[in-house]
């Protein structure tokens, strides 16, 4: 895979992870709660992590309304702050 499908993939990824909170990403953003250098950091922080094909099945997994993602998420941090000022 090269270098931008990565970033592509890891870009849907994070914000799937977000989506699977109860986080939507561009509504942080335009809310001011997340910058555009943010988010380009919580892309890079997903695509370094190593562990996309978990996520990927993660996010396969099906349910109603705003789930858990796992802990161990190098973003995890950051989602739930912006999940509690949503």
């Amino acid at each position: 895979m090269g270098m931008q499908s990565e970033i592509d993939l890891n870009f849907w990824v994070t914000r799937g992870m977000a989506r699977r909170l109860g986080v939507n990403i561009t509504e942080a953003m335009h809310d001011g709660f997340l910058t555009q250098a943010d988010f380009a950091e919580m892309i890079t922080t997903c695509r370094t992590c190593g562990r996309t094909e978990f996520c990927l099945a993660v996010l396969a997994e099906k349910g109603e309304g705003p789930q858990a993602i796992p802990t161990d998420c190098p973003n995890y941090e950051v989602l739930t702050s912006l999940r509690a000022l949503q």
